[in-house]
């Protein structure tokens, strides 16, 4: 009996190690959803920019949300740029 869960521990452990080392560092999965909204602040930006409802409030509004998410996609690019790279 204890011998059995000894071996049963030290297989849960070796998978839980095995899992942990093929885990990937990087950006989270979720790259693609803010790529989307960069696209979508844009296209809202260049639209109503031809309005009659373009303000500089709207302007700096929409400001706000696509500086972030510029980085954020930079950020994806040059990631799976270097992983194409050194892959």
């Amino acid at each position: 009996m204890l011998t059995s869960t000894i071996t049963s521990t030290s297989a849960v452990s070796s998978a839980a190690g095995a899992i942990s080392m093929t885990t990937g560092i990087g950006l989270p999965e979720y790259g693609v959803l803010a790529v989307i909204a960069l696209i979508a602040l844009l296209s809202a930006k260049e639209i109503l920019s031809a309005s009659e409802k373009w303000t500089r409030d709207l302007s700096d509004s929409l400001n706000m949300g696509i500086g972030p998410l510029l980085v954020a996609f930079v950020a994806i690019v040059v990631f799976k740029v270097t992983d194409i790279i050194y892959a």
